[in-house]
């Protein structure tokens, strides 16, 4: 049957009307503001155009994807970046971050998406055995991180010295001003393998033997932004996703 453009477009107007005036276009997809402190790298780090990227951000675009919602991501310094998920000036915090008891009792968070342990970055030729073996030593980290943390709860008498961003503690690291580093694993490789500046400078000398799991935070009692994140997450986890992120991000 053959009808004219105008009476399509008639048809289409009696049809809203029929309907309560409610409009004829597709509701867009919820879009969410995502807080990531890009100094982490190859989690969180700023791409050549100044924007977002890194496995956690890539990984959580993915289970927007997945489960049908929208993200626009920003770059916010770690020091406030739970200040501001807290106050509802962003959505989504996806910026390696630990899930810990403590953690929970002032946030949600959403199922696991990365497992990771600590690691001590040393200069090129020294290493260490044990967490004990810092004593006595100068040992930089990211401020409020889990790193600092490690060093702390061990007590073996470090002199630690916390950072805003853990590029700067390897700097020191390398200009002699301090004798070790610990950052999540997967960052002291990339710092160690892959930065031209340190190659032969640095190396990862000790991992912790506790695991770790990060997931994406979010303001307590969100229950609807929860399900959504876990249902994106398993999505991206059986798909062949998180595999292909893997290999892009995690290769040495």
């Amino acid at each position: 049957m053959k009808t004219s453009l105008k009476g399509l477009l008639l048809a289409a107007a009696l049809f809203c009307v029929a309907l309560g005036g409610l409009s004829c276009q597709a509701q867009a997809a919820e879009k969410y503001v995502v807080a990531s402190d890009c100094t982490w790298p190859p989690f969180e780090l700023l791409d050549e155009n100044k924007q977002p990227t890194g496995y956690s951000v890539e990984f959580l675009k993915a289970v927007a994807k997945a489960a049908g919602f929208e993200v626009e991501n920003r770059n916010i310094a770690w020091d406030g970046i739970f200040g501001g998920v807290a106050t509802g000036q962003y959505d989504i915090v996806a910026s390696s971050t630990t899930i810990t008891d403590e953690r929970k009792k002032q946030f949600d968070f959403s199922d696991p998406y990365f497992e990771i342990v600590q690691a001590v970055i040393l200069p090129a030729g020294k290493s260490i055995k044990s967490l004990k073996e810092l004593q006595g030593l100068k040992v930089g980290g990211q401020i409020a991180t889990t790193g600092i943390f490690v060093v702390r709860d061990a007590k073996v008498g470090a002199d630690i010295k916390e950072y805003d961003d853990v590029g700067l503690a390897i700097q020191d690291l390398v200009g002699g001003r301090i004798d070790a580093v610990i950052c999540d694993e997967p960052v002291a490789k990339y710092y160690a393998n892959k930065k031209q500046d340190y190659k032969g400078k640095i190396q990862l000398s000790l991992r912790s033997q506790e695991k770790e799991y990060f997931g994406f935070t979010i303001k307590k009692g969100r229950k609807d932004l929860l399900e959504k994140l876990n249902r994106g997450i398993k999505i991206v986890k059986e798909n062949g996703t998180e595999a292909q992120l893997i290999k892009k991000w995690m290769g040495d």
